[in-house]
């Protein structure tokens, strides 16, 4: 397969493209575009019909960008590329998270005051309800907009007692909840 650069006004969007872009995420495709390079071509069949990247066309739009990278799928037929652009968003979207290292790559982002609308994330406001752990769900940690900072909304936690908190400082404290097998009582032990 060539990567080709071809004009980003004849690219033209498959009209029953199921898959909706909202402008925060198209602005996130835009962050993730300005930090990484434009570093997934558009799919396209031999007319420059877009079979994937249709979010990534609109903010290629949005930014002027007059051509971008595409690589043409010729060899598909009518109802694979039908298929394929289904196929390319729903295939992504059946895989799911590491809650614990995703956690620990996020915070670290955080710490290094990484732009977390490069990678898809605003905080951790977009994890979603299941995550892959080899110990099972851990948490589900979101972070909610407050004045001049983000804060856990303890609410949003799947099992009780994990919990991450920022502190006044900006540091993030990880608690990990234990409970009493004979009371059944929850404690929290502070991660040092």
């Amino acid at each position: 397969m060539q990567i080709i650069h071809t004009k980003t006004a004849d690219l033209i969007p498959y009209v029953n493209n199921a898959r909706t872009h909202s402008e925060l995420q198209i602005n996130q495709i835009i962050a993730s575009i300005k930090e990484f390079g434009f570093t997934n071509p558009i799919l396209v069949d031999g007319a420059n019909g877009i079979i994937a990247g249709h979010g990534r066309v609109l903010a290629a739009k949005k930014m002027g960008m007059d051509s971008i990278p595409v690589i043409e799928l010729v060899h598909l037929t009518a109802k694979q590329r039908k298929a394929y652009v289904i196929a390319d968003n729903k295939l992504a979207l059946n895989s799911g998270w590491n809650a614990q290292l995703l956690t620990l790559e996020i915070e670290e982002l955080m710490g290094l005051e990484f732009n977390l609308d490069a990678i898809g994330f605003d905080g951790f406001d977009n994890f979603g309800e299941d995550f892959d752990s080899e110990i099972g769900d851990i948490f589900r940690p979101i972070l909610t907009p407050t004045i001049g900072q983000r804060e856990i909304n303890e609410a949003d936690i799947v099992k009780a007692g994990d919990r991450i908190e920022r502190t006044f400082d900006g540091t993030l404290k990880r608690y990990f909840g234990v409970t009493c097998p004979e009371c059944g009582e929850d404690f929290s032990l502070e991660d040092k």
